[in-house]
């Protein structure tokens, strides 16, 4: 079953294919961490000044000294990209510096993570972008249609996330004649829906 939308209208039709699949597929984000930040919706992203809304060039991070990082900014502790939930600083003793202890959430599986850095070295800072796209279409095996607004080429690589934000998602999606934004989440090489909000009204 395909449910699309078509000038304001919704139109279903059967559909036993899905087209348009990149040859790699990611993985959808894990039904325990569907939205492992608690980002309902898209206007809590929005507040996030860490957030990077035009392209980071060929390199995923840049690097930031650890003194420096804040909480509620991202830096890659294990590898992960991660959100600074908690930052704590040793006292500096007689033959090193001061320490920095650093816990972070995986922005996408909502893991847990804790590093120790130095406070005069740097760490690596994940490049974070988020996008909106117009929902157009959900396929019988979770994939979606998006259209992108700026370029208005489709892109059909990412699921409806598991859990409560997907469903809410296809609810919406389905009862809402004025069509509904998705906001995309990428870094690392890694995307995924993170939230959604309501088509602005002309």
């Amino acid at each position: 079953l395909l449910i699309m939308r078509v000038k304001g209208q919704k139109v279903t039709t059967n559909c036993s294919e899905r087209r348009g699949s990149p040859e790699t597929e990611l993985d959808p984000p894990a039904s325990t961490a569907s939205n492992p930040l608690n980002l309902n919706m898209a206007d809590e992203i929005h507040d996030d000044e860490n957030f990077q809304t035009g392209d980071s060039g060929a390199s995923s991070t840049f690097p930031k000294q650890c003194s420096a990082l804040r909480k509620n900014e991202h830096a890659l502790l294990k590898g992960r990209p991660c959100k600074i939930v908690e930052m704590s600083t040793s006292k500096t003793g007689k033959h090193g510096h001061a320490k920095v202890h650093l816990v972070g959430i995986d922005i996408f599986t909502g893991k847990k993570y804790e590093d120790v850095c130095p406070s005069t070295h740097n760490m690596d800072v994940p490049f974070v972008k988020r996008k909106d796209f117009q929902l157009m279409a959900i396929n019988d095996d979770g994939y979606v249609a998006l259209l992108d607004m700026d370029s208005f080429e489709e892109k059909s690589d990412l699921k409806l996330p598991d859990g409560e934000l997907g469903q809410q998602i296809k609810d919406v999606f389905e009862k809402d004649e004025s069509g509904i934004l998705i906001t995309v989440v990428s870094a690392m090489g890694e995307e995924a829906i993170m939230a959604y909000k309501n088509m602005p009204k002309d």
